[in-house]
């Protein structure tokens, strides 16, 4: 939440997410898409608790403890839920009225591929994510299986999703900076214009050099943006980090369009709050405020300094009954 006094430009929502921490019988997984936290215990049967932005959208449910869980989601409006406990397959379970709440699986495609993860881009449409490319399901709830709609091989490092805009973005090659963003849309898969991300120093030989870490994607302005944190070696005559923007349209290509100075060094979190972009740095327990509004006019790379000086977050405390809670920032869209 973004808020203006002479101390702090930022606080927690009133009612912050609280769930059980992490432990060795208690797996926290978060999905950006419905902002929900689920909260999975095993042992016998598996106790999942789903946490959402409201009370109205925190649920509790048993299911079959049938392996380590690697990632869960619900589709959209809680209708179907998705698990994920091996490399190759995604099971199933309807939650609606109507249809039983029995488990049905979904293994991919391809052949020798391992799912790196899956998105849900509409409420009986998901995307599985594989080391060797993308496949594009209908969920079929009445009979209990997918339908394939599209596929694409293409050699994945990573990926990222953007919710807002149903559009999943593919780390590829072997440096992994050339990103290959994918659009979704009732039932269409749509190919969009690859680009590449400027290291700051490219690697010989050749590895993996850009990280999920320092990418982000956010809807500012009503238009999407790619985010690369971007590190310069202590050896360069400007060591400060820096965020650069990547503007990416549906049609055309992706165009590098802002750069935010950080002046600083050190280990950074990024967020989008009311079209701000909002830099967490972690040693001095500050945020500082970028406005990509503000910029030169006709000019192609905008270069910006922070709007406002640093400041903290304002402290919040909250009462601990039984075990430690952990808890959500709520400071929109967390990236």
């Amino acid at each position: 939440m973004l808020i203006m006094s002479e101390e702090h430009y930022l606080e927690l929502c009133e009612n912050p997410v609280q769930f059980e921490n992490a432990s060795s019988v208690n797996n926290v997984f978060f999905d950006e898409a419905n902002k929900q936290v689920f909260a999975v215990r095993s042992g016998g049967a598996t106790g999942v608790v789903v946490k959402g932005p409201d009370d109205k959208s925190s649920v509790a449910f048993r299911m079959d403890d049938k392996g380590e869980v690697k990632c869960i989601k619900f589709s959209i409006g809680n209708k179907i839920l998705a698990v994920q406990r091996t490399p190759k397959s995604v099971d199933f379970i309807n939650f609606m009225p109507d249809f039983p709440h029995l488990e049905f699986s979904q293994e991919c495609k391809t052949k020798n591929a391992s799912v790196l993860g899956f998105c849900w881009t509409n409420w009986n449409e998901i995307v599985f994510i594989t080391d060797q490319g993308i496949e594009f399901y209908q969920v079929l709830p009445d009979k209990r299986s997918l339908k394939l709609l599209k596929s694409q091989s293409i050699n994945v490092n990573w990926y990222m999703y953007c919710p807002e805009t149903a559009v999943i973005l593919l780390s590829t090659t072997v440096q992994g900076n050339v990103l290959q963003p994918f659009a979704f849309k009732s039932g269409t898969m749509s190919k969009m214009s690859k680009f590449e991300i400027e290291l700051p120093v490219v690697p010989k030989p050749a590895k993996l050099s850009l990280s999920e870490r320092d990418i982000a994607v956010a809807t500012i302005y009503g238009q999407l943006y790619v985010m690369y944190l971007k590190h310069h070696s202590r050896t360069t005559n400007s060591p400060c980090a820096e965020v650069v923007l990547y503007h990416l349209p549906r049609e055309g290509s992706c165009k590098k369009t802002n750069v935010l100075k950080l002046n600083t060094t050190g280990k950074f979190a990024l967020n989008v709050v009311d079209n701000l972009v909002v830099v967490h740095h972690q040693s001095s327990q500050t945020s500082i405020i970028f406005d990509i509004k503000l910029r030169e006019p006709d000019c192609a790379l905008n270069v910006h300094q922070p709007v406002l000086p640093a400041r903290s977050i304002h402290p919040y405390r909250i009462p601990l009954t039984g075990t430690m809670p952990a808890l959500t920032t709520c400071l929109g869209s967390a990236l």
